[in-house]
C-alpha cells in the first residue's frame, strides 16, 4: 500500500512511532496529487510550500517529544475556512483573489494536531449547492466515475479523499453539504451537532445552520478529526461550552442494546427497487448486528424542504450583503456607489447565489417576513419537537443519506429537482442534530458502466457523537462495504 493510501490513523501512529515521516508522507501525497488532480479538480489551490512546512514542524515536535493525534495526516481544506496567508475564495468570482488574514479555529486545532494542509478544495459558491457544479472556479469529477459529481457543496474534499489526495477532508455542512458527497464518493461524512466545532474563520452561508465536520475513508479517522477540531471556542458566539467526550477510544463491536428507529414517511419504494432493496438489506444488517428496529414517526419531517430553503436563503441574504466591493474582494468600478455596488454583486455573484440572496431578501422583506420566515422557524421547531418524540422510543434513526448514486453533470437542470437531493438530510439539520452518513452498497445507475456508492445516514440526540460514531462504526466494520470497489483510475498514473 503506498503511505498516500494509509488511512489518518495507521499514518498518524506510524509517524508519532517514527516508522515514517511526517515530510516522507507529504511529498508521496504531494506527489500523487500533481498527478491525478489535473483529472479530478478536487483543489483550487494546492499549498505545497505550506504543507512542506508544517511537516517539518511536526516532525520537529515529535522528535521533542510530544504526542500528536493527527500526526502528518494530509488534510483537505474546504475553501470557505480562513488559512492564514492562502486564497480564500467561497468558490466565488467575488473572492478569487482574497487572501486570509487569519486561520479558522477548526483550522488551526486540526494543525495543531499535527495535520498537513495539502490545499484548498473546490467548493459550490458559498456553500450553495450539492453537486459542485456552481463553483465559479472550477470542475471536481467524481473519482469513482469521471462523468458524474463528487456531490455538494463539499465536493472537493470528498473527491481529494476519495481520489487519495488526503486522508482527512474538511468540510461545512448546512443542509447536507457533508453528508451527501460523503454518500457519493464512498466515504464518511460526519455533520457533528450544531455549535460543537466554532464556525469563526468560516466564511458563512446560513449562520443558524453551518457546522464544520470531517469527511474521510473510515469511521474511526471521522472519530479522531471530530476529537481534534471540536470543543468551545469563545470567538464563536454559537458554540457550545461542553465537555467533548473521547469517542476514538469508545468505538463499538456490535449493535447490542440499542433501538434503530426507521422512519415511517421515509418510504425509500419511492426510490426505486434496486434502492429500496439496498436500504432493506441495511436496516436489516444493523439487526444482525444486534439493533432492535422500531418504527418511529417524523410527521412534519416532509416540510423540512420548504422551511429551509425559506430559512437558509434569508440567512444568506444577510450574510453575504457584506461583499460589496467596499472592503474586500472584487470590486468593479461603476458611476456612484450604488452603481458600483449593483455592478460588483452582478458580476461577483453566480446564478445560484443569486437566486438564493433573492428568496431569502424576499421572505425578510416588509409584508411577508410573518407569512414565510416566522412561519418556517415555527415549521423548524415542530420539526425538532418530532425529532425529540422519536428519540424517546429509540437511541438511533436510520434512514437514507441520498435519494441517488452520483448523478451525471448537467442532469438536475432546474433549481427544484437539485434541491431534492437533500430531502433526507435536512430535517437533521434544522433540529441541529449529528448525523453522518456511511457507505452501504453500490448500485449501477440507468446509463451508467460503473457501480456506485450509496450512503445510510445515521442520526442520534444532541451531543451523543459517542453513541453515533460507534454504531456507524460497528455497521461499517460488519459490512466493508467501502472496499469492494476501487476509484476509477489508477492509483499511480491518475488513469
Amino acid at each position: 500500500m503506498e503511505l498516500f493510501e494509509r488511512s489518518a490513523a495507521e499514518i498518524a501512529r506510524d509517524v508519532q512511532g517514527g516508522t515514517v515521516s511526517a515530510a516522507d508522507v507529504t511529498e508521496a501525497v504531494l506527489r500523487h496529487v500533481h498527478a491525478v488532480d489535473g483529472e479530478i479538480g478536487a483543489y483550487l489551490t494546492v499549498l505545497d510550500d505550506v504543507a512542506r512546512a508544517a511537516a517539518t514542524r511536526v516532525d520537529e515536535r515529535i522528535k521533542a517529544g510530544e504526542k500528536l493525534p493527527l500526526a502528518g495526516v494530509p488534510l483537505s481544506v474546504k475553501d470557505n475556512m480562513c488559512l492564514t496567508g492562502t486564497r480564500t475564495t467561497a468558490g466565488s468570482k467575488i473572492l478569487e483573489q482574497w487572501v486570509a488574514p487569519y486561520t479558522a479555529t477548526a483550522v488551526a486545532r486540526m494543525l495543531d494536531a499535527g495535520a498537513i494542509p495539502i490545499g484548498k478544495s473546490n467548493m459550490d459558491e458559498f456553500a450553495m449547492g450539492s453537486s459542485c457544479e456552481n463553483s465559479a472556479l472550477g470542475v471536481t469529477k467524481n473519482p469513482y466515475d469521471l462523468t458524474r459529481v463528487p456531490g455538494g457543496s463539499t465536493g472537493g474534499s470528498a473527491a481529494a479523499v476519495a481520489a487519495f489526495e488526503a486522508a482527512i477532508g474538511m468540510g461545512s455542512d448546512t443542509g447536507g453539504s457533508i453528508r451527501e458527497p460523503g454518500a457519493f464518493c464512498n466515504l464518511v461524512g460526519f455533520k457533528p451537532t450544531y455549535g460543537r466545532v466554532s464556525r469563526y474563520g468560516l466564511i458563512a452561508f446560513a449562520s443558524s445552520l453551518d457546522q464544520i465536520g470531517p469527511l474521510t475513508r473510515t469511521v474511526e479517522d471521522a472519530a479522531l478529526a471530530y476529537e481534534a477540531m471540536s470543543g468551545w471556542d469563545p470567538m464563536d458566539s454559537t458554540s457550545i461550552d461542553r465537555e467533548v467526550e473521547p469517542v476514538s477510544s469508545h468505538l463499538r463491536g456490535d449493535l447490542s442494546g440499542l433501538k434503530i428507529g426507521i422512519v415511517k414517511e421515509f418510504d425509500t419504494r419511492a426510490l426505486g427497487d434496486e434502492i429500496d432493496e439496498l436500504y432493506d438489506k441495511a436496516y436489516h444488517d444493523l439487526e444482525a448486528l444486534g439493533a432492535e428496529l422500531i418504527d418511529v414517526s417524523l410527521p412534519t419531517a416532509d416540510y423540512g424542504l420548504a422551511t429551509y430553503y425559506l430559512i437558509a436563503p434569508a440567512e444568506c441574504s444577510s450574510n453575504l450583503a457584506r461583499f460589496d466591493g467596499v472592503r474586500y474582494g472584487l470590486r468593479v468600478e461603476g458611476a456612484d456607489v450604488h452603481d458600483m455596488y449593483e455592478k460588483t454583486r452582478a458580476a461577483g455573484f453566480g446564478p445560484e447565489v443569486k437566486r438564493r440572496i433573492l428568496i431569502g431578501t424576499y421572505a425578510l422583506s416588509s409584508g411577508y417576513y410573518d407569512a414565510y420566515y416566522v412561519r418556517a422557524q415555527k415549521a423548524r421547531t415542530l420539526i425538532a419537537d418530532d425529532f425529540r418524540k422519536a428519540f424517546a422510543q429509540c437511541d438511533l434513526i436510520a434512514c437514507p443519506a441520498a435519494s441517488s448514486p452520483a448523478f451525471q453533470f448537467n442532469a438536475k437542470s432546474d433549481p427544484y429537482s437539485m434541491y431534492l437531493m437533500d430531502y433526507y438530510t435536512i430535517p437533521m439539520s434544522l433540529a441541529g442534530l449529528p448525523a453522518l452518513s456511511v457507505p452501504c452498497g453500490w448500485i449501477t445507475p440507468p446509463g451508467g458502466d460503473r457501480p456506485m456508492p450509496m450512503g445510510l445516514q445515521l442520526t442520534s440526540p444532541l451531543f451523543t457523537e459517542k453513541l453515533l460514531l460507534g454504531a456507524a462504526h460497528a455497521y461499517e466494520r460488519a459490512t466493508q462495504h467501502a472496499s469492494k470497489h476501487k476509484p476509477a483510475f489508477d492509483a499511480v498514473s491518475g488513469r
